[in-house]
């Protein structure tokens, strides 16, 4: 099986990479500037000088707030960017992977969202992923995307990265607690996508760690993980004034997939306690 991994530079890719590597897996790897999704020509040419059958798209534009005013390369990045790969795909026989999010829901309904549940995004970056996932259903019959939430791995857009930072430069930390979602490490993402694509899964699929935090349960934890001494104090998202708007509960179900796979996703705490155990002896 000859994999194409797109976005390799990022958290996401990182982690694929890595995986590949332990497992002895063939793969080839591309990321800006020499690969821009937003580019037609550029997907052209790097699947069909790789001839892949399965690419695996890590690619996208996270930057929530940035979206709001930086609305064109959002576009780009998150629905452009995957009807191209989808088209190309659809052109060459390869096996579509990709990732949404969770922001593609308003956050509205009081329990965990199943694929089912229409979705129905209250900022900009939230429709760049939904519209990115109806362009890959329109350009393809089989395709698996896999809507994650509140990743981190080892790189510096996530939360704990921003935690770290907000710790350091003060001695007391407000962490919204009206924001409730899951943390989901890059490793679970990793397996359980690879799992599904040997077992030939397609479709749409919630992928997270199991359970659900608030912004300032998952604060508290690092905390006490890593031995900071920053005083978290728990405050309401509206206070901070953010440009974009966040679901206030947008955490999502993970078992369909679950079931499907026959597997037990671990919750959120325990997959975060071993990351930070390995995070902090590289730190």
């Amino acid at each position: 099986m000859k994999y194409l991994l797109i976005g390799s530079l990022g958290q996401l890719g990182t982690e694929f990479k890595n995986f590949f590597h332990l497992k002895s897996i063939q793969f080839y790897e591309t990321d800006l500037p020499t690969l821009d999704v937003g580019k037609l020509d550029d997907v052209e040419k790097i699947i069909s000088t790789v001839k892949p059958e399965i690419v695996i798209n890590c690619s996208a534009y996270n930057y929530v707030d940035r979206a709001e005013f930086d609305r064109w390369n959002a576009l780009r990045v998150n629905t452009i960017g995957p009807r191209n790969l989808a088209y190309v795909c659809r052109k060459h026989n390869s096996f579509l992977v990709h990732f949404s999010s969770d922001y593609i829901f308003d956050g509205e309904k009081p329990t965990l969202y199943v694929e089912e549940d229409k979705p129905n995004p209250i900022n900009f970056y939230g429709w760049t992923k939904y519209f990115g996932e109806q362009a890959i259903s329109e350009e393809l019959e089989l395709f698996l995307i896999l809507r994650v939430s509140w990743l981190y791995g080892f790189g510096t857009q996530n939360f704990i990265t921003k935690f770290l930072i907000w710790s350091e430069e003060s001695d007391t930390v407000r962490v919204s607690i009206d924001e409730v979602s899951i943390p989901t490490s890059t490793k679970t993402v990793v397996n359980v996508t690879m799992k599904a694509l040997e077992e030939g899964l397609a479709g749409v699929y919630h992928l997270t760690n199991s359970g659900f935090a608030s912004r300032y349960e998952w604060a508290l934890e690092l905390k006490k993980q890593l031995g900071l001494r920053v005083n978290v104090v728990p405050a309401k998202s509206e206070e901070f004034q953010l440009p974009a708007r966040r679901p206030k509960f947008s955490a999502m179900s993970n078992e369909k997939i679950s079931e499907l796979l026959g597997i037990e996703i671990p919750p959120w705490r325990e997959e975060l306690v071993n990351f930070l155990s390995i995070f902090a002896s590289k730190n």
